[in-house]
Parts: structure tokens; C-alpha cells; sequence
């Protein structure tokens, strides 16, 4: 009778076992699914905070790329101008090769450009790049020399700084005259200022 007491009693502690071992792997497994969930939320939280530092290095390395452009592109483009000349009242039927072969006296022409505007039709002003600095100041003693029969005025081209605009003062215009302040004319008053006329009496004709 004990022998079958004691077998009864054996699948009940298995029982026992089994489920206190897999609620011990449930509360296991919740467990290293919580660190697990950590572990992602720190590593997208690094990620993050890597971009970030990633983005404010691109953004001063772009700014620091654009300023010496800049710089750079300034100064070719004074580089430039320090070669060139301009060249005004130029006839609206002259070419470049015929602006080119008035100036080639000068020194070497590397490039000439006669400006036009919207239409096609050119503003009567052109530019002359030479590959010399010398050549400019040959250039200059062209000044008021002719070209299809027009006088040319030759100056050394000016460079154009972006964001500043040379001041020209307004010339005086010799037609118009500064308007004075409007004045009244006092009211004239025969009897003086703040005086009334005084009644008079008719006087009776009394001939004795």
C-alpha cells in the first residue's frame, strides 16, 4: 500500500516542476526582453545623437568651403579685371575680331565681350581681357581713338563686389529752384494795427 501511495504521488511533483520551470522561463524570457528593448532604445538614442554631431560638422565644414569659394573666386575674379579694360561708344555693328584687332598693338587679347541686352541687340560697350597686366596700360593710350568712325573711351575695368553698390551723388539740377515757405501778407489796415475809426458827428452848415 505505500509502494502505491508513494507512485501517486510522484506525477504530482512532476507537475509541479514543470510549471514552476516554465514560469521560470517566462519571467527569464520577459526579462531578456526588457533588456533587449534598453539595449535598442540606447542604441537608437547613440544613432541619433551621432547624426546630429554628423550634421552640425557637414553644416560648419560646408560654411567653411563656401567662405574660402568665395575668397577664391573673389580674388581670380580681381585677377581678371586687373587684365582687362573697358571700352565704351562702341559702334552697335562692330564685332568682337574688329574690337580685337584695334587693340592687338596692345599686348595678347585673350577674350572680348561686347554686352548685349535681352534681345540680342548689343548696348554700344564691350570689355577686352588681355593674358598681360602690361597690355592695359597700352590700352589706355587708345583712349578717344576711333572705331567705325566713333571716338572709344578706354578706362581700367572696376571690379564689382557683390552686396555693395558704389554711391553717386545727384548732380544739381540748374531748372529747378528750392521753393520758399509760404508767408501771408499781413492785412492792411489804414488805421493802424488794432485801432477802430472813430464816429464822427456831421457838422451842421452854419453860414453866419
Amino acid at each position: 500500500m505505500e509502494d502505491d501511495v508513494d507512485m501517486s504521488s510522484r506525477p504530482e511533483e512532476d507537475e509541479n516542476t514543470e510549471r514552476s520551470a516554465k514560469v521560470c522561463a517566462k519571467i527569464s524570457f520577459s526579462q531578456e526582453l526588457e533588456d533587449m528593448k534598453k539595449r535598442l532604445k540606447e542604441i537608437e538614442e547613440e544613432a541619433g545623437a551621432l547624426r546630429e554631431m554628423q550634421a552640425k560638422v557637414e553644416k560648419e565644414m560646408g560654411a567653411v568651403q563656401d567662405s574660402s569659394g568665395t575668397s577664391a573666386s573673389l580674388a581670380e575674379k580681381e585677377e581678371v579685371d586687373a587684365r582687362s579694360i573697358y571700352v565704351g561708344n562702341v559702334d552697335y555693328a562692330c564685332t568682337p575680331e574688329e574690337v580685337q584687332q584695334h587693340f592687338q598693338s596692345c599686348g595678347t587679347v585673350n577674350r572680348v565681350t561686347i554686352l548685349t541686352d535681352k534681345f540680342g541687340q548689343p548696348k554700344g560697350f564691350a570689355y577686352v581681357e588681355f593674358v598681360e597686366v602690361d597690355a592695359v596700360q597700352n590700352a589706355l593710350l587708345l583712349n578717344e581713338s576711333e572705331l567705325h568712325g566713333r571716338q572709344l573711351k578706354v578706362s581700367a575695368k572696376r571690379t564689382n563686389i557683390p552686396g555693395m553698390k558704389q554711391f553717386r551723388g545727384r548732380r544739381p539740377n540748374p531748372f529747378f529752384r528750392s521753393r520758399r515757405p509760404f508767408m501771408p501778407v499781413p492785412f492792411y489796415q489804414p488805421y493802424g494795427y488794432g485801432r477802430v475809426p472813430r464816429f464822427r458827428r456831421p457838422t451842421r452848415y452854419r453860414p453866419y
